[in-house]
């Protein structure tokens, strides 16, 4: 039979077992500004996103037609945000600005853009949200694959 203190000591090392498999387990961590696999966040950026982008970037992410040709007014469609497009070749604080500031965040004398400029008119945190969203909805691979971007930026 064994003493309480062996007893103790063995149980602990069993539950430390436990703990170290389950933490194994889980997923990496996010890297970057956004958190895909927060759901709380992503519901929030799935609702802005409906009243704020869907119009242009489509209701499923799709974009719009032709989005790699400048239309007659030379602008260029708004392109799609989920796997066909090339929203997931771009680092979180560059997504974060363009949807922030536009192209002028981004260059000196930017191109005409459809795109607008949502300072003061999305906080922060609803940005990051609706980029969250956007990214929770690619398959892992591109995800993986943009965490790798997110950290080589950092």
């Amino acid at each position: 039979m064994l003493n309480r203190k062996a007893f103790l000591l063995t149980g602990g090392l069993a539950l430390a077992g436990i703990t170290a498999a389950i933490v194994v387990a889980q997923p990496s961590e996010a890297v970057g500004l956004l958190t895909p696999d927060d759901a709380e966040v992503v519901a929030m950026g799935k609702n802005i996103y409906a009243d704020q982008c869907a119009a242009c970037h489509g209701t499923r992410l799709e974009g719009q037609p032709n989005w790699r040709t400048r239309g007659k007014d030379g602008l260029l469609p708004a392109p799609p945000h989920d796997a066909t497009g090339h929203t997931w070749h771009h680092e979180d604080e560059t997504l974060f600005t363009l949807t922030k500031y536009g192209l002028a965040g981004l260059m000196e004398n930017a191109p005409p853009s459809g795109m607008p400029v949502y300072e003061g008119v999305l906080s922060d945190e609803e940005i990051i949200a609706v980029l969250s969203f956007i990214k929770s909805t690619w398959p892992n691979d591109l995800r993986e694959y943009h965490d790798k971007l997110n950290a080589r930026s950092e």
